[in-house]
């Protein structure tokens, strides 16, 4: 029998750890417990919010931010059967549907206050996509 992790193309074997990376973050320093689930990407969304409003420099959060998508990518995936997709260093997934989703950006630009969510994104993405 494989593991998810084993059935996984190639693109997801960085966002997948970047991912893990930030919930070991979150359950050790922030004692929170991200579980894979949409409702989680509330409580990413709030510790961006906070970090942004606490004027925290971009340069000092860039990885933390890059954790955060990456993860809210992995929830996406497991809701939807999207997949990773990766270009010149860029991560992406995408939906059954064809669609390109970028969650990375998605956690730059809630960190900037430019209207992002992950909890939207990951919404949007996973309506109308079918399980595979």
């Amino acid at each position: 029998m494989t593991t998810y992790q084993e059935t996984r193309p190639s693109a997801a074997a960085k966002p997948v750890r970047w991912a893990a990376d930030a919930v070991a973050m979150m359950r050790e320093g922030a004692r929170l417990r991200l579980d894979y689930s949409a409702q989680s990407l509330w409580r990413v969304d709030r510790m961006i919010e906070g970090i942004r409003k606490e004027g925290t420099p971009y340069a000092a959060v860039e990885s933390v931010l890059r954790g955060f998508g990456a993860y809210a990518g992995e929830v996406i995936a497991r809701q939807s059967g999207a997949e990773w997709w990766a270009t010149g260093g860029d991560h992406w997934l995408r939906t059954p549907d064809g669609k390109l989703w970028d969650p990375i950006d998605e956690a730059r630009r809630t960190f900037a206050g430019d209207g992002g969510s992950l909890r939207l994104l990951c919404r949007d993405a996973a309506r109308g996509a079918v399980r595979r």
